[in-house]
């Protein structure tokens, strides 16, 4: 069977600006990106339905029968099951939401004209983990590397912890081959700690579970780490990290607070850096939706930064509780910045200028390089896209 992940429109918008990027299955939350989940499960690649700018980076394939499966939910094993048995024009629903409908090449052909006449509809019997706003990525990141972590490691021993280190919880710490903890406090009586391949924690680290730190992330020295908190692949991270997940290849190196945030991929955080997550008054935090072109109410009392690939932060940056930043943004400076700021833009509260695109290409390529990666068309299209996407946003 062919399995192709969509994107649900409007969830697709928001989740802006973490989808300007990729499709809204390739978001991060637990250990796992939802693609690399239901690939888990199904034990198959899957392909996307997109946006067409992604399609290079992320192709699209179908078959005479394929299965069509909603890119924001996240799997679990009674799903699965019923899924593997759809028939064709059947479909599997909760409450108003598509989850996954079996369909032939010819139906795919025909999206958007086709009736929702004779298809079957089977109700799944339990909520599933769905991500419909940006915020729900840390809000709900504790379920999910709970259900990431036990999908890994089942069946599977972990490496064994050095007695350099002191342990709360040993059996809810997985390690893999090639990572290295040495002299670090680990607490996983609150929840799971993943520390994925080659991944280092270095002395005097704290990390109170859950918490996911994935293959190559470096926790720096002293760093205090507060679960649910995730680390895609490749981040280097320090200071103090609250509810927070990062997509991966992000730097907070050095000091400074992150609290009830999303940091895409690409990002890297000025020493003193800071966040703010609650209000003084404990209000309700709202935050910017493309969708809307306004600000919403989250219903979240915490809440801190939201922020699109490739963005920066000068050193001692002050981001204001419930901000937005968008895709290749540079700030900067002392005060506090606005709580949206637009894609590709260059300043400080002083004010902002828009990003030369051929520097944001210059700096992207450096960036790659010194990873060991090559900045190369396809990403250079994506970019060029996302700022032809975003332009009305740098007019307001």
């Amino acid at each position: 069977m062919n399995y192709i992940l969509f994107d649900e429109s409007i969830v697709r918008t928001n989740l802006m600006p973490l989808s300007f990027m990729r499709p809204v299955a390739d978001i991060r939350m637990g250990i796992l990106t939802i693609r690399e989940k239901w690939e888990k499960y199904l034990k198959v690649r899957t392909s996307s339905l997109t946006e067409g700018y992604l399609s290079r980076k992320y192709p699209f394939v179908k078959e005479d029968h394929n299965i069509l499966i909603n890119g924001s939910v996240c799997p679990d094993p009674a799903m699965v099951k019923v899924i593997k048995n759809l028939q064709h024009d059947q479909t599997l629903v909760y409450d108003d939401t598509i989850i996954a409908l079996h369909v032939t090449a010819d139906d795919l052909d025909a999206v958007g004209e086709t009736s929702s006449e004779g298809i079957e509809e089977i109700v799944l019997k339990h909520a599933p983990l769905k991500i419909n706003h940006t915020w729900d990525i840390f809000a709900k990141n504790d379920r999910a590397i709970r259900e990431d972590f036990t999908l890994l490691t089942k069946g599977k021993t972990s490496q064994p912890i050095s007695e350099t280190n002191r342990v709360v919880g040993a059996e809810n710490i997985f390690i893999e081959k090639g990572a290295r903890v040495e002299c670090a406090f680990l607490n996983a009586s609150t929840g799971p700690i993943f520390i994925g391949p080659k991944a280092e924690v270095m002395e005097g680290a704290m990390i109170r579970g859950p918490v996911a730190i994935c293959e190559g992330t470096q926790i720096k020295m002293g760093a205090m780490i507060y679960g649910p908190s995730t680390f895609g692949p490749h981040c280097r991270i320090g200071g103090e990290v609250n509810n927070a997940v990062f997509f991966g290849y992000g730097n907070k190196a050095h000091e400074g607070f992150i609290g009830h945030s999303v940091i895409s991929e690409w990002c890297n955080l000025g020493a003193g850096t800071n966040t703010s997550n609650l209000k003084n008054t404990y209000d309700e935090i709202r935050l910017w939706s493309y969708g809307k072109q306004t600000f919403i109410n989250t219903h979240l009392q915490f809440c801190g930064l939201i922020m699109g690939d490739h963005s920066k932060s000068g050193i001692s940056t002050m981001f204001n509780t419930g901000t937005v930043v968008g895709v290749n943004a540079n700030i900067f400076g002392s005060g506090f910045p606005r709580n949206f700021i637009p894609s590709f833009t260059w300043g400080s509260t002083a004010g902002h200028t828009n990003y030369n695109l051929d520097k944001a290409f210059e700096v992207a390529e450096a960036v790659y390089k010194r990873r060991g990666l090559v900045f190369d068309d396809i990403e250079k299209n994506l970019l060029k896209n996302v700022f032809n996407i975003t332009l009305k946003n740098r007019r307001m």
